[in-house]
């Protein structure tokens, strides 16, 4: 298909739905998006950025600015409980021979990046407002006649449903598609300063919890902990660097000390259950369509949950660009990612069990591993 005779709506501006934006006008689309929220809001600490995360923002032109305003490096090491080096996993350079293969940077920072790209190449974004309706069919397209809640409306050949873990596209959509999951983990976050023995991505394993971190600037790195908690509970704000503080306590490793002493008052501490989520196929309803978060949310332990979500954008631009109708590029796009998804989801989740089990260190460096080679493959 020639994808200048497209209109589109995408739904969601978090990093999926942006990414769905850039792709698309990329390739001629006309493409307007709405986000919920009234500003761009990109919440949360840091993010790693794996190999095959990398090569999808080098295709989406974003990551030359990344490695400006985040970190490049290449290699990640596993070390147990004591601090004694376990492997290192090789990060390949997937995009570029001259570009680091690996990475991490602030979530805002990489929303303000894909936010700049996606409105420069062309997309017209209206915050503050989502879909009330939908029709199948209606208006004067053939398309979808969507109703916004700010009370206009307007005919799309196609909209492309990116609006999250608790999509409200998916449940008009789907409604006995399955509900997301606990995973019987809570997820730490901090940002604290880098020390200069801090060159790339580290984590520890086998212990009462699996620590990481990762530079994110010159000066910032990304600590993470994922911590086994049984009930999803809610931990009050006030308790969240005491308890970070706390946790960090048993390991003598000196980047760990360096990263607690560090955590005071000023620090950016986030706390937050990890959740699953699995849709199987079909991904879409007509012309409608779900990707990123809203059909696969996963824990991160692969670091591949926003980057498969930046896959799925520049795969169904290609599936677009290749299919004869809307219905055959939206059925080949399915196909294509569901698999590749599956096994981030379910590997994460069961690398999440792995990791803090004693004896079982083995194990989880080989599953890691497998992972990141299917990762590294062309999607």
């Amino acid at each position: 298909m020639n994808l200048t005779d497209l209109r589109i709506l995408v739904v969601g501006g978090g990093f999926s739905g942006l990414a769905a934006g850039i792709a698309l006008t990329g390739r001629g689309a006309s493409v307007d998006l709405v986000e919920r929220s009234p500003e761009w809001t990109m919440d949360g600490a840091g993010i790693s950025i794996g190999p095959a995360s990398v090569r999808a923002l080098h295709m989406l032109g974003a990551y030359e600015r990344f490695l400006r305003e985040g970190a490049g490096c290449d290699g990640m090491d596993a070390r147990d409980a004591s601090g004694a080096h376990l492997t290192t996993f090789p990060t390949p350079r997937l995009a570029d021979p001259g570009l680091p293969g690996n990475g991490a940077i602030l979530r805002p920072v990489l929303g303000r990046i894909l936010v700049d790209l996606a409105l420069a190449g062309g997309v017209s974004a209206r915050l503050g407002t989502v879909p009330v309706n939908m029709v199948e069919g209606g208006g004067k397209r053939d398309g979808v006649r969507v109703e916004l809640g700010d009370g206009t409306a307007a005919d799309y050949d196609l909209v492309v449903a990116a609006d999250g873990l608790y999509s409200t596209t998916r449940d008009r959509l789907f409604p006995e598609a399955p509900a997301p999951t606990y995973s019987g983990q809570g997820a730490w976050r901090a940002v604290v300063p880098r020390p200069g023995e801090v060159e790339h991505t580290v984590l520890w394993v086998g212990g009462p919890v699996k620590l990481g971190v990762n530079p994110v600037s010159r000066d910032e790195m990304y600590l993470f902990v994922n911590e086994n908690r049984a009930a999803r509970d809610r931990i009050p704000e006030s308790e969240w660097i005491a308890r970070l503080a706390e946790m960090l306590t048993p390991f003598g490793d000196p980047m760990l000390v360096a990263a607690r002493e560090a955590l005071g008052p000023e620090s950016q501490v986030l706390f937050r259950p990890m959740d699953n989520l699995l849709v199987p196929l079909p991904w879409h309803r007509g012309r409608i369509l779900l990707i990123g978060d809203a059909v696969h949310a996963t824990t991160p332990h692969l670091a591949a949950g926003a980057g498969i979500g930046l896959e799925d954008a520049i795969a169904l631009a290609e599936e677009l660009e290749r299919a004869p109708d809307v219905e055959a590029a939206l059925t080949a796009f399915g196909r294509r990612r569901f698999e590749r998804c599956r096994m981030v989801v379910e590997n994460s989740e069961e690398l999440g069990q792995l990791e803090t089990t004693p004896g079982m260190e083995q194990a989880y460096t080989a599953l890691q591993a497998e992972s990141l080679r299917i990762l590294a493959q062309p999607f």
